[in-house]
């Protein structure tokens, strides 16, 4: 109740002004609309500690208040890496050791300089089992890491990262791994500083005042469930950020967020409500883009009656993607594979296609020959009304196609993603939006030992695709590895049900150039620029 009075306050606190006054005077909070980009924060993120944040939320605050050893060229269309707290990297071996060299002289927002072995404590950190992290196995490819992960190997000396010499991070991979310097753009490998963490404590230590980090900006405010603001980073080595404040209003309603648009109070709010995509497609704010992005929906294999492969089949066969598409209609692109379209490693030949003779033939085969004494599922899902048009129609898709009636329950999204790690529903709602460029992102997702795979399902074949492909270099041949996997996960297993490649919808105030849309999802404000009021 209290969110809902804030968000309706919210909505109401600049009804007496005009637009024009809200683009050129102050805020509520005192910062000056005409160096201020105002956003809508789409739900609290449930952690800023990029060791164990998973969600895009987490990454959209840390992503402009730290940097990792590389980043992305976001204004090449190929996504090419560039140079971000390394200089340059070097391989040999065959793409097995790897040297990143780094920038000397970068200091943290708090005067502290960057060293390499913030790396070499950040990577332990989230390698380690006591940190428990669900990206633990983005680095397993580094020499003994899974071992030491899971715990076989203590000693964290025996990893296969060392600080050089001259200051610089080597690394030793298990075999060759050619996009390796990819997975470093990503949050979860960011340096840290143990020092902060024992000042302040696990779950203190990335509040506001607390916070310390090496990106364009500082963590100003943090009112959790409310509102974030980020304020320019003057120590940051790099261009500084155009714009001195990034205001994020925390509102999960859609209709508000659209609200506050219209009103001027915010100059951009993202993932529009698919209900009013014709309309708001007509606005000269509109900005629609592809993305490197997947909707799916998972079983948890450990539950009856999907432990019974047959009954997983079924229910995928009796789900028609397309009508899910056009439920949607922003132009999500249905998909069988699980790589998503403009992705090398997209198949949309691999995979269960929509037959409900099928469906009811493998039902029968289960032993569900009377489909009214099906045992009651549930199918889970956070809390947004475009993930609940998707599972209302599936729900209507079930009933209509099987007779079998579904329960839906939705939670919050911190709530929910605890759901999913502790005890996760039959079915389940997810996305995973690239994380690096690469199909190993996606297909690594659902190895046996990825945290980020809710199913409970494992194929050792599949781990060992999986595995095998990363030190192949003939494209022809990986991308033949890769549909040998996806037949074993979504053919043999079907533990998942890959619906639709995504697409990502804006509203973005005219004022704002240099918007942030990528296909990786990345919003990085250190570009944005703000037209002064007319």
């Amino acid at each position: 109740m209290l969110k809902v009075l804030i968000t309706f306050l919210l909505a109401l606190s600049f009804l007496a002004c005009t637009k024009k006054d809200k683009q050129s005077g102050s805020n509520e909070y005192g910062l000056k609309n005409s160096e201020t980009l105002r956003i809508v924060v789409d739900r609290e993120p449930p952690s800023l500690d990029w060791s164990i944040a998973t969600d895009t939320e987490s990454a959209l605050i840390t992503n402009n208040l730290m940097e990792g050893l590389v980043a992305y060229n976001l204004k090449d269309p190929e996504l090419s890496l560039q140079p971000a707290l390394a200089l340059k990297w070097t391989s040999s071996e065959n793409a097995k050791k790897w040297t990143f060299k780094l920038r000397r002289g970068v200091k943290w927002s708090d005067g502290v300089e960057f060293t390499a072995q913030q790396i070499v404590d950040s990577w332990v950190r989230l390698l380690s089992p006591l940190t428990a992290s669900e990206y633990a196995y983005f680095l397993f490819g580094i020499k003994n890491a899974k071992e030491f992960n899971k715990g076989t190997i203590k000693d964290s000396k025996q990893l296969g990262i060392k600080v050089s010499p001259q200051g610089d991070i080597q690394v030793e991979l298990e075999s060759s791994m050619s996009y390796f310097p990819y997975l470093l753009t990503h949050s979860s490998t960011f340096p840290i500083r143990l020092d902060l963490i024992k000042k302040h404590g696990v779950n203190k230590w990335t509040e506001a005042g607390n916070h310390v980090g090496l990106g364009p900006f500082n963590l100003k405010v943090w009112e959790h469930d409310k509102v974030i603001i980020l304020e320019r980073n003057e120590r940051y080595y790099g261009e500084k950020a155009k714009v001195k404040n990034v205001l994020g209003y925390i509102v999960g309603e859609k209709s508000t967020a659209l609200n506050l648009f219209d009103n001027g109070q915010v100059d951009a709010v993202k993932d529009l409500p698919k209900s009013e995509l014709r309309f708001l497609a007509k606005k000269k704010e509109f900005i629609k883009e592809s993305m490197l992005g997947i909707f799916y929906l998972g079983f948890n294999v450990k539950k009856a009656p999907f432990d019974n492969v047959l009954v997983r089949k079924a229910f995928i066969h009796a789900i028609d993607r397309n009508e899910i598409v056009k439920v949607l209609g922003a132009g999500e692109v249905p998909l069988k594979g699980w790589v998503p379209q403009g992705m090398f490693g997209h198949n949309n030949n691999v995979g269960l296609a929509f037959d409900v003779a099928k469906a009811k033939k493998y039902l029968n085969e289960a032993g569900f020959t009377d489909l009214t004494k099906f045992p009651k599922i549930e199918i889970g899902f956070n809390t947004n009304e475009n993930h609940q048009r998707v599972i209302e129609n599936v729900q209507a898709q079930l009933k209509r196609n099987l007779g079998i009636s579904v329960d839906l329950k939705n939670e919050e999204w911190k709530v929910y993603l605890n759901t999913l790690k502790s005890n996760a529903p039959h079915m389940f709602r997810m996305g995973w939006v690239a994380d690096y460029p690469d199909p190993d992102n996606f297909l690594n997702l659902m190895t046996s030992y990825s945290d980020n795979n809710h199913t409970g399902w494992g194929d050792t074949q599949y781990d060992h695709y999986i595995e095998e492909a990363v030190s192949v270099a003939d494209k022809s041949v990986r991308k033949l590895i890769y549909q040998k996997a996806q037949k074993i996960l979504l053919e043999k297993g079907a533990s998942v049900f890959p619906t639709y490649s995504m697409v990502q919808t804006h509203m973005v105030s005219q004022r704002v150039k240099n918007f942030p849309v990528n296909a990786v999802y990345q919003f990085l404000f250190k570009d944005v620029e703000l037209e002064k009021a007319k």
